[in-house]
């Protein structure tokens, strides 16, 4: 596992290698919640999806993506929110063997 620095701001842009994988996230702020967009070598994996409390962002093996992200509350059970980014909220990458781990 990895914590991911983040900002305490409405958008942001994350890039890091992970995985081996140059990634790129972009996690922004909508009415309905918080959300991230993940791209691999600048091809979008998955878009749009809705970022809540202790939930894998990727989720399928199949779209190539080598292991998976999520949020997890620090100060309870809640989804996450821009305000509390960096703080209350904590963006975990998952690296393939935490998913083997945690399906073996």
């Amino acid at each position: 596992m990895q914590l991911l620095a983040l900002q305490t701001v409405p958008s942001q842009t994350l890039q890091a290698t992970l995985g081996n994988q140059n990634v790129r996230l972009n996690i922004y702020q909508k009415f309905f919640g918080l959300f991230m967009d993940v791209y691999v070598a600048d091809q979008l994996i998955i878009g749009g999806v809705i970022c809540l409390n202790l939930t894998k962002i990727v989720r399928d093996a199949y779209l190539g993506f080598v292991g998976d992200f999520t949020f997890i509350d620090n100060q309870g059970a809640s989804d996450p929110v821009y305000t509390g980014l960096g703080s209350r909220y904590s963006l975990i990458y998952l690296e393939a063997s935490d998913l083997a781990a945690a399906t073996g």
